[in-house]
């Protein structure tokens, strides 16, 4: 039996967490995975009142009147799960030095993570970006994998996702021109780079589908890593024809083995399937049995890192605003790249 890390340590001694925003994420994944892990909800703010008490009273915690309440409090971390277009305003007004978790993506394109870059540092903010999928178990359990050597050098990386997503349930995305690769495969390119780095560069295009009013639901993508790594993202939101052949799924392969991961998540979402590692080193497929799932366990562990981090026990911030600025800068250049005109095919003569 292989062993494998699959959880991140809770901090000795938790932070009071505040949360800004009362949507779905929050609902399903915040708040149970924060109370499964032990960490204690101080209170929560949403511009609709009423949403943020209901939460309130369900789970025992406060609902602030006003934002200005939320950043009042002190010796907690912040937890933003708003749109991307609201970030910059509230960490303008949280407090020096304060440690805060931004919902992905770190703004709407890079210039808007850039400003928020800034923001931060002005400020000297702890910040990360909720990267979770980097913090699921299967994930940190492929990561170690991977460190310990048992696939060797990493060389060819594939996601290939054929989903029928329900983008309904976000009415905020209605009328926004980037979706799938903004909100949906950057979480994949995040963790790609977390395994193999920045890449060169990146050929992309990403469209939308005619029974689909969301802007953009289909992304083609290669991640350029050179002449020994070949890493490819094939995205369907729209295989609207059953479960038979759907799929969310990585295949990973090195010189000396190979794995094979499925993100039961987006599989009937949100109710989801269950996540699958699996790993082969020579002897045959091996199911690694997983002590968590990327919803909800990820996004405790998330908070335990930043946490850690806060008060001294991590000396390394994951997905800090520094580093996540990266991962924005590839979703900008394959946006670039979609926007770009492909290579012409020479005429016949």
């Amino acid at each position: 039996m292989i062993d494998l890390n699959q959880s991140w340590p809770s901090p000795a001694k938790p932070i009071p967490i505040v949360i800004f925003g009362a949507g779905s994420i929050v609902t399903d994944a915040h708040i149970p995975a924060y109370k499964a892990a032990g960490f204690v909800i101080r209170g929560i703010y949403d511009p609709d009142l009423s949403k943020a008490r209901d939460l309130a009273n369900k789970y025992g915690f406060s609902a602030f009147e006003t934002a200005h309440d939320a950043v009042a409090q002190s010796d907690v971390v912040f937890d933003l799960a708003t749109p991307p277009d609201a970030h910059a305003s509230i960490f303008k007004t949280l407090p020096v030095g304060a440690a805060v978790l931004i919902q992905k993506p770190m703004g709407n394109d890079l210039a808007g993570a850039t400003e928020i870059l800034n923001i931060c540092r002005e400020r000297n903010l702890k910040a990360a970006v909720n990267f979770q999928l980097r913090f699921a178990p299967m994930m940190l359990a492929l990561k170690d994998a991977i460190d310990q050597g048992l696939l060797g050098e990493v060389v060819d990386f594939d996601a290939w996702l054929a989903l029928d997503t329900p983008w309904g349930l976000w009415e905020f995305l209605k009328d926004l021109p980037r979706v799938e690769i903004l909100l949906h495969s950057i979480h994949y390119m995040d963790f790609i780079r977390s395994l193999l780095g920045n890449p060169l560069g990146v050929h992309a295009k990403t469209l939308g589908h005619p029974n689909d009013t969301t802007s953009n639901t289909r992304t083609a993508a290669i991640l350029d890593y050179g002449d020994r790594v070949r890493c490819a993202l094939s995205i369907n939101h729209n295989h609207s024809f059953g479960r038979k052949h759907q799929a969310c799924e990585f295949r990973i392969c090195g010189t000396k083995g190979a794995a094979y991961v499925q993100m039961g998540v987006n599989l009937d979402y949100p109710k989801g399937e269950p996540d699958i590692l699996e790993i082969n080193t020579g002897d045959g497929w091996e199911n690694i049995p997983l002590s968590g799932s990327w919803f909800t366990e990820s996004f405790g562990n998330r908070m335990a890192q930043l946490q850690r981090y806060a008060t001294g026990e991590d000396d390394e911030l994951i997905s800090s605003v520094e580093d996540a600025w990266h991962t924005m800068a590839l979703v900008e250049a394959a946006y670039t790249s979609s926007a770009t005109p492909a290579t012409p095919l020479a005429r016949k003569p």
